[in-house]
């Protein structure tokens, strides 16, 4: 299993079936657009190619910045599986790369949000040792 940065406009593009099935709010036309926009705001890509090095078959976005409540942390903003590719343990290699990654760095955690009703993530969060450590509240300011 070969995990890769993606830095490039195709590797933005490499990844699309798995960014746009996962976000279904994203416009195909302006996605990449954003994608770039957000790297260079430290936003940072990572991707799993399917068997035949087609697409991405799962991926990660993650960002690294500190809070009065944290210090330093990655923040998990996307994980992905195909669903087609899902069971082969590509999502649980993202989580271990990323806590890999925050270990090297100094970090002393990483944080996710997750849909309340997606319990097959849950159980793998959990197994990977996350906790359910907030609640997680928004609000929309437009119409």
């Amino acid at each position: 299993m070969t995990l890769k940065r993606a830095t490039t406009v195709a590797d933005i593009r490499f990844c699309e079936d798995a960014i746009l099935q996962f976000r279904t709010n994203l416009n195909k036309e302006t996605y990449v657009d954003q994608t770039l926009r957000m790297m260079e705001e430290g936003f940072q890509l990572y991707y799993i190619p399917d068997d035949e090095n087609r697409r991405a078959a799962a991926f990660t976005g993650i960002r690294t910045y500190g809070m009065l409540r944290t210090g330093p942390m990655i923040y998990i903003d996307d994980l992905f599986t195909l669903p087609e590719y899902r069971g082969r343990g590509y999502g649980g290699a993202l989580l271990d790369w990323v806590s890999k990654m925050a270990r090297e760095a100094g970090i002393q955690s990483v944080h996710l949000d997750t849909g309340y009703s997606l319990h097959p993530a849950h159980r793998l969060y959990v197994k990977k040792g996350y906790i359910f450590a907030a609640h997680h509240l928004m609000q929309m300011t437009t119409s």
